[in-house]
């Protein structure tokens, strides 16, 4: 199936690693101008020299220069951005039984602040054109909330409302915006949260990974490129009428319909 991304530009940031980083590789094998970001500059400028069309830099996006420095160089590079994926790193381990108001509120400005001024820089311009993308990558915690990370449930939630609302408003315009949310997927944001579990509970990874696996109908953990595929779609041409919507990808882990 030709995805229709040929030539399009697509702008991701936490993307040197992890998720972020299959997102771009799946993007730019469909042909996409891929420009991407992550705090390690060496590992972003290493990640474009594989690529066909794409450059990395260092760049921090919950600094508040860090989205504009973003899109100004895709902008430079390729003159516009049609596809924006939504990425960065979540807050640490937390639970809800002593989360402070502080660290509630901080979890909202590191998951939703980057993102609105992501999308206030780029969606004027698709609009303009009457085409564009954006893609948030979120979590199940979402749906159904997970142990452990109440912080990330809570910042996550706040993204996922005015996300839902964003795409009611310029659905017209020939703009999508849908989530996809990440089930247990093998990255080291799993080993971080799974370190810290086990920390908590007195056990090994290994326990914990085990009794996390077991709760999997596909039996497994998933992978990045797994997870890339979804957003990839979504950011496509073949995804016209989608918009508004929250995708799982977690191999059945989330029991709601």
């Amino acid at each position: 199936m030709d995805l229709g991304l040929h030539g399009k530009v697509a702008l991701v940031p936490g993307a040197t690693s992890g998720l972020g980083a299959a997102v771009v590789r799946a993007l730019a094998a469909e042909g996409a101008h891929v420009v991407f970001g992550g705090r390690r500059a060496d590992l972003a400028e290493q990640l474009a020299a594989e690529l066909p069309s794409a450059v990395g830099i260092g760049v921090d996006i919950t600094d508040p220069d860090g989205p504009r420095r973003l899109l100004d160089t895709a902008v430079e590079r390729f003159g516009q951005v049609d596809v924006l994926v939504l990425n960065g790193g979540g807050p640490a381990p937390s639970t809800a039984n002593g989360l402070s108001a502080d660290e509630a509120l901080e979890a909202v400005r590191l998951l939703l602040s980057p993102h609105l001024r992501l999308i206030g820089a780029a969606l004027p311009g698709m609009r303009e054109r009457g085409w564009g993308r954006i893609v948030a990558i979120g979590s199940t915690g979402i749906q159904q909330p997970i142990e452990g990370l109440v912080a990330s449930n809570v910042g996550r939630n706040a993204l996922a409302g005015y996300l839902k609302t964003l795409a009611a408003e310029v659905a017209s315009d020939g703009v999508t915006v849908n989530l996809v949310l990440p089930g247990r997927i093998e990255t080291d944001r799993m080993s971080q949260v799974y370190g810290a579990m086990a920390a908590r509970h007195g056990e090994t990874e290994d326990a914990i990974r085990a009794a996390a696996r077991a709760d999997i109908p596909a039996g497994r953990f998933g992978t990045p490129d797994e997870f890339a595929a979804a957003v990839t779609f979504l950011a496509s041409s073949r995804a016209t009428y989608i918009t508004g919507e929250q995708l799982r990808c977690d191999g059945g882990l989330v029991r709601a319909h």
